[in-house]
Protein backbone atom coordinates (compact mmCIF):
# COMPACT_ATOMS: atom_id res chain seq x y z
CA UNK A 1 0.00 0.00 0.00
CA UNK A 2 1.40 3.39 -1.00
CA UNK A 3 1.86 6.24 1.46
CA UNK A 4 -0.85 8.41 -0.13
CA UNK A 5 -3.31 5.48 -0.02
CA UNK A 6 -2.45 4.93 3.65
CA UNK A 7 -3.04 8.60 4.46
CA UNK A 8 -6.35 8.45 2.59
CA UNK A 9 -7.34 5.39 4.61
CA UNK A 10 -6.58 7.20 7.85
CA UNK A 11 -8.73 10.12 6.70
CA UNK A 12 -11.74 7.80 6.40
CA UNK A 13 -11.74 6.96 10.09
CA UNK A 14 -14.37 9.62 10.71
CA UNK A 15 -14.81 11.62 13.86
CA UNK A 16 -15.34 15.30 14.39
CA UNK A 17 -13.28 17.70 12.24
CA UNK A 18 -10.20 18.97 14.02
CA UNK A 19 -6.49 19.65 13.65
CA UNK A 20 -5.74 16.07 12.59
CA UNK A 21 -8.60 15.75 10.13
CA UNK A 22 -8.70 17.54 7.76
CA UNK A 23 -5.71 19.86 8.40
CA UNK A 24 -2.82 17.49 9.08
CA UNK A 25 -4.34 14.75 6.89
CA UNK A 26 -4.62 17.24 4.00
CA UNK A 27 -0.99 18.37 4.36
CA UNK A 28 0.29 14.80 4.56
CA UNK A 29 -1.73 13.79 1.51
CA UNK A 30 -0.27 16.61 -0.58
CA UNK A 31 3.28 15.92 0.61
CA UNK A 32 2.91 12.19 -0.05
CA UNK A 33 1.46 12.76 -3.52
CA UNK A 34 4.18 15.25 -4.50
CA UNK A 35 6.90 13.07 -3.02
CA UNK A 36 5.74 9.95 -4.87
CA UNK A 37 5.08 11.71 -8.17
CA UNK A 38 8.27 13.77 -8.28
CA UNK A 39 10.44 11.41 -6.25
CA UNK A 40 9.80 8.38 -8.41
CA UNK A 41 10.67 10.31 -11.58
CA UNK A 42 13.85 11.68 -10.00
CA UNK A 43 14.81 8.19 -8.80
CA UNK A 44 14.59 6.78 -12.33
CA UNK A 45 16.45 9.72 -13.88
CA UNK A 46 19.07 9.84 -11.14
CA UNK A 47 20.03 6.18 -11.60
CA UNK A 48 20.63 6.72 -15.34
CA UNK A 49 21.88 10.32 -15.59
CA UNK A 50 23.41 10.92 -12.20
CA UNK A 51 22.10 12.87 -9.24
CA UNK A 52 22.79 16.39 -10.54
CA UNK A 53 21.70 15.97 -14.15
CA UNK A 54 18.74 13.81 -13.13
CA UNK A 55 17.54 16.52 -10.76
CA UNK A 56 17.82 19.23 -13.44
CA UNK A 57 15.96 17.13 -16.02
CA UNK A 58 13.23 16.29 -13.49
CA UNK A 59 12.76 19.95 -12.52
CA UNK A 60 12.70 21.02 -16.16
CA UNK A 61 10.10 18.39 -17.01
CA UNK A 62 7.89 19.21 -14.02
CA UNK A 63 8.05 22.98 -14.55
CA UNK A 64 7.46 22.58 -18.29
CA UNK A 65 4.40 20.46 -17.57
CA UNK A 66 3.17 23.14 -15.13
CA UNK A 67 3.65 25.85 -17.78
CA UNK A 68 1.52 23.88 -20.25
CA UNK A 69 -1.13 23.09 -17.63
CA UNK A 70 -1.39 26.66 -16.28
CA UNK A 71 -1.50 28.03 -19.84
CA UNK A 72 -4.50 25.77 -20.42
CA UNK A 73 -6.02 27.11 -17.19
CA UNK A 74 -5.54 30.69 -18.40
CA UNK A 75 -7.17 30.11 -21.77
CA UNK A 76 -10.09 28.00 -20.49
CA UNK A 77 -10.93 28.95 -16.89
CA UNK A 78 -13.45 26.12 -16.72
CA UNK A 79 -16.40 26.37 -14.38
CA UNK A 80 -15.74 30.11 -13.95
CA UNK A 81 -17.04 30.71 -17.48
CA UNK A 82 -18.89 27.47 -18.15
CA UNK A 83 -16.96 26.70 -21.35
CA UNK A 84 -14.83 23.82 -20.07
CA UNK A 85 -14.93 20.80 -17.77
CA UNK A 86 -11.72 22.01 -16.14
CA UNK A 87 -11.97 23.45 -12.64
CA UNK A 88 -8.73 25.38 -12.06
CA UNK A 89 -8.18 27.83 -9.21
CA UNK A 90 -9.83 31.16 -9.89
CA UNK A 91 -10.83 34.32 -8.08
CA UNK A 92 -14.29 35.86 -7.70
CA UNK A 93 -16.49 36.12 -10.78
CA UNK A 94 -17.66 39.43 -12.21
CA UNK A 95 -20.78 40.73 -10.51
CA UNK A 96 -22.80 43.85 -9.77
CA UNK A 97 -22.73 45.54 -6.37
CA UNK A 98 -25.04 48.22 -5.01
CA UNK A 99 -23.06 51.29 -3.97
CA UNK A 100 -25.93 53.68 -3.17
CA UNK A 101 -29.71 54.10 -2.97
CA UNK A 102 -30.70 57.64 -4.01
CA UNK A 103 -33.99 59.48 -4.73
CA UNK A 104 -32.72 60.54 -8.19
CA UNK A 105 -29.53 59.91 -10.18
CA UNK A 106 -28.65 63.58 -9.67
CA UNK A 107 -28.31 62.94 -5.93
CA UNK A 108 -25.46 60.46 -6.43
CA UNK A 109 -21.95 61.35 -5.27
CA UNK A 110 -20.47 59.82 -8.44
CA UNK A 111 -20.02 62.29 -11.30
CA UNK A 112 -20.59 59.65 -13.97
CA UNK A 113 -23.90 58.63 -12.40
CA UNK A 114 -25.19 62.19 -12.08
CA UNK A 115 -24.92 62.60 -15.87
CA UNK A 116 -26.00 59.06 -16.74
CA UNK A 117 -29.28 60.16 -18.36
CA UNK A 118 -27.36 62.22 -20.92
CA UNK A 119 -24.28 60.07 -21.44
CA UNK A 120 -25.56 56.56 -20.70
CA UNK A 121 -27.75 54.06 -22.52
CA UNK A 122 -31.32 53.28 -21.54
CA UNK A 123 -31.59 49.74 -20.18
CA UNK A 124 -33.93 47.47 -22.11
CA UNK A 125 -36.40 45.16 -20.42
CA UNK A 126 -36.43 41.39 -20.69
CA UNK A 127 -37.44 41.46 -24.38
CA UNK A 128 -34.31 42.72 -26.16
CA UNK A 129 -34.60 43.40 -29.86
CA UNK A 130 -31.91 43.32 -32.53
CA UNK A 131 -31.69 47.11 -32.28
CA UNK A 132 -30.93 47.06 -28.55
CA UNK A 133 -27.26 47.82 -27.78
CA UNK A 134 -25.59 44.73 -26.27
CA UNK A 135 -24.40 46.77 -23.29
CA UNK A 136 -28.00 47.63 -22.36
CA UNK A 137 -29.58 44.20 -22.93
CA UNK A 138 -30.20 41.78 -20.09
CA UNK A 139 -28.92 44.16 -17.40
CA UNK A 140 -32.10 43.89 -15.32
CA UNK A 141 -31.69 40.13 -15.00
CA UNK A 142 -28.06 40.53 -13.94
CA UNK A 143 -28.62 43.25 -11.34
CA UNK A 144 -31.73 41.81 -9.65
CA UNK A 145 -29.80 39.38 -7.35
CA UNK A 146 -27.42 42.18 -6.35
CA UNK A 147 -30.30 44.51 -5.48
CA UNK A 148 -32.02 41.71 -3.52
CA UNK A 149 -28.83 41.14 -1.56
CA UNK A 150 -28.59 44.85 -0.73
CA UNK A 151 -32.15 45.94 0.07
CA UNK A 152 -33.86 42.76 1.33
CA UNK A 153 -33.08 42.15 5.03
CA UNK A 154 -31.31 38.84 5.49
CA UNK A 155 -33.04 36.27 7.67
CA UNK A 156 -31.11 35.70 10.91
CA UNK A 157 -29.34 32.37 11.23
CA UNK A 158 -28.51 30.96 14.64
CA UNK A 159 -24.79 30.89 15.33
CA UNK A 160 -23.86 33.11 12.39
CA UNK A 161 -23.08 36.80 12.24
CA UNK A 162 -25.67 38.79 10.32
CA UNK A 163 -24.33 40.32 7.08
CA UNK A 164 -23.79 44.06 6.90
CA UNK A 165 -26.60 45.60 4.81
CA UNK A 166 -26.38 49.40 4.89
CA UNK A 167 -29.08 49.75 2.20
CA UNK A 168 -31.68 47.40 3.75
CA UNK A 169 -33.50 50.34 5.38
CA UNK A 170 -36.66 50.55 3.25
CA UNK A 171 -39.43 49.47 5.64
CA UNK A 172 -41.80 48.41 2.86
CA UNK A 173 -39.29 45.84 1.56
CA UNK A 174 -39.05 42.55 3.44
CA UNK A 175 -38.73 40.22 0.44
CA UNK A 176 -37.62 40.20 -3.16
CA UNK A 177 -41.22 40.55 -4.40
CA UNK A 178 -41.92 43.71 -2.42
CA UNK A 179 -40.33 45.95 -5.05
CA UNK A 180 -40.29 46.11 -8.85
CA UNK A 181 -37.69 47.06 -11.43
CA UNK A 182 -38.14 47.40 -15.16
CA UNK A 183 -41.79 48.37 -14.72
CA UNK A 184 -43.57 50.33 -17.47
CA UNK A 185 -42.38 53.92 -17.50
CA UNK A 186 -39.25 53.21 -15.47
CA UNK A 187 -36.00 54.96 -16.37
CA UNK A 188 -32.88 52.87 -15.91
CA UNK A 189 -29.48 53.45 -17.50
CA UNK A 190 -26.05 51.91 -17.89
CA UNK A 191 -22.82 53.74 -18.63
CA UNK A 192 -19.12 52.95 -18.92
CA UNK A 193 -17.34 49.66 -19.43
CA UNK A 194 -14.80 48.66 -22.02
CA UNK A 195 -11.02 48.88 -21.77
CA UNK A 196 -8.32 51.30 -22.76
CA UNK A 197 -4.62 50.63 -23.30
CA UNK A 198 -5.38 46.88 -23.08
CA UNK A 199 -4.76 46.53 -19.33
CA UNK A 200 -7.13 49.13 -17.86
CA UNK A 201 -10.93 49.24 -17.79
CA UNK A 202 -13.40 52.04 -17.55
CA UNK A 203 -15.74 51.68 -14.55
CA UNK A 204 -19.23 50.50 -15.44
CA UNK A 205 -22.29 51.80 -13.59
CA UNK A 206 -25.99 51.04 -13.74
CA UNK A 207 -28.84 53.09 -12.29
CA UNK A 208 -32.03 51.08 -11.75
CA UNK A 209 -35.34 52.71 -10.85
CA UNK A 210 -37.20 50.82 -8.12
CA UNK A 211 -40.78 51.10 -6.92
CA UNK A 212 -42.68 49.52 -4.06
CA UNK A 213 -45.08 46.80 -5.21
CA UNK A 214 -48.75 47.56 -4.74
CA UNK A 215 -50.64 45.36 -2.27
CA UNK A 216 -54.27 44.31 -2.21
CA UNK A 217 -56.57 44.35 0.82
CA UNK A 218 -55.15 41.03 2.09
CA UNK A 219 -51.54 42.27 1.87
CA UNK A 220 -50.58 40.29 -1.25
CA UNK A 221 -49.10 41.75 -4.40
CA UNK A 222 -51.67 42.68 -7.01
CA UNK A 223 -51.69 40.71 -10.26
CA UNK A 224 -50.30 41.79 -12.65
CA UNK A 225 -47.59 43.44 -10.52
CA UNK A 226 -47.86 47.21 -10.34
CA UNK A 227 -46.22 50.05 -8.48
CA UNK A 228 -47.81 51.60 -5.41
CA UNK A 229 -48.67 55.18 -6.47
CA UNK A 230 -48.46 56.35 -2.84
CA UNK A 231 -44.83 55.27 -2.46
CA UNK A 232 -41.99 57.26 -4.08
CA UNK A 233 -39.59 55.53 -6.45
CA UNK A 234 -35.89 55.29 -5.69
CA UNK A 235 -32.80 54.49 -7.70
CA UNK A 236 -30.26 51.77 -6.98
CA UNK A 237 -26.76 52.71 -8.11
CA UNK A 238 -24.64 49.67 -8.97
CA UNK A 239 -21.04 49.22 -10.04
CA UNK A 240 -19.75 46.26 -12.03
CA UNK A 241 -16.98 44.34 -10.29
CA UNK A 242 -14.91 42.66 -12.99
CA UNK A 243 -13.72 39.96 -10.59
CA UNK A 244 -10.40 38.16 -10.90
CA UNK A 245 -10.98 34.90 -12.72
CA UNK A 246 -7.47 34.50 -14.16
CA UNK A 247 -5.33 36.51 -11.72
CA UNK A 248 -4.65 33.68 -9.21
CA UNK A 249 -3.57 31.30 -11.96
CA UNK A 250 -1.46 33.99 -13.64
CA UNK A 251 0.45 35.26 -10.60
CA UNK A 252 0.52 32.19 -8.34
CA UNK A 253 0.99 29.37 -10.87
CA UNK A 254 1.84 30.47 -14.44
CA UNK A 255 4.54 33.09 -13.80
CA UNK A 256 6.39 31.06 -11.08
CA UNK A 257 6.25 27.94 -13.27
CA UNK A 258 7.62 29.89 -16.23
CA UNK A 259 10.45 31.31 -14.11
CA UNK A 260 11.40 27.89 -12.71
CA UNK A 261 11.23 26.36 -16.20
CA UNK A 262 13.52 29.06 -17.59
CA UNK A 263 16.00 28.68 -14.71
CA UNK A 264 16.05 24.90 -15.12
CA UNK A 265 16.81 25.23 -18.83
CA UNK A 266 19.57 27.71 -18.03
CA UNK A 267 21.01 25.30 -15.46
CA UNK A 268 20.97 22.50 -18.04
CA UNK A 269 22.80 24.79 -20.47
CA UNK A 270 25.45 25.56 -17.85
CA UNK A 271 25.81 21.84 -17.04
CA UNK A 272 26.37 21.10 -20.72
CA UNK A 273 29.01 23.82 -20.97
CA UNK A 274 30.80 22.44 -17.89
CA UNK A 275 30.65 18.92 -19.31
CA UNK A 276 32.20 20.07 -22.59
CA UNK A 277 34.91 21.93 -20.69
CA UNK A 278 35.73 18.80 -18.68
CA UNK A 279 35.98 16.70 -21.85
CA UNK A 280 38.29 19.23 -23.50
CA UNK A 281 40.49 19.29 -20.41
CA UNK A 282 40.68 15.50 -20.41
CA UNK A 283 41.97 15.33 -24.01
CA UNK A 284 45.74 14.92 -24.35
CA UNK A 285 47.52 16.62 -27.23
CA UNK A 286 48.81 14.30 -29.96
CA UNK A 287 52.62 14.27 -29.90
CA UNK A 288 54.21 15.64 -33.04
CA UNK A 289 57.43 14.50 -34.68
CA UNK A 290 60.47 16.76 -34.20
CA UNK A 291 62.35 15.41 -37.25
Amino acid sequence: MSLSALVGLLAQEGGKPGLWNPTIIGVLTVLAAVGLFCGSVYLLLGTNLGGRLGFLVAIAGLSGFMVLLTTLWLTTPGSATGNSDLDPPHGPLSSWHVVAIVPTPGDSKIDTVRNIAAKGQAIAGEACSSKTPPAACGILTDVKPAIDLAVVPAAPVAGQTAPVQPFATIKAISGSTDYLIGFPGSTSYVVGGGNHNVFWHYPKYAVIEMCIARKDASGNNVIPPACDPLQPTQYAVLRKNLGSIRQPVLFIYWIPSLIIFGLSLLALHWWEQDERARKRAALKPVPTSTT
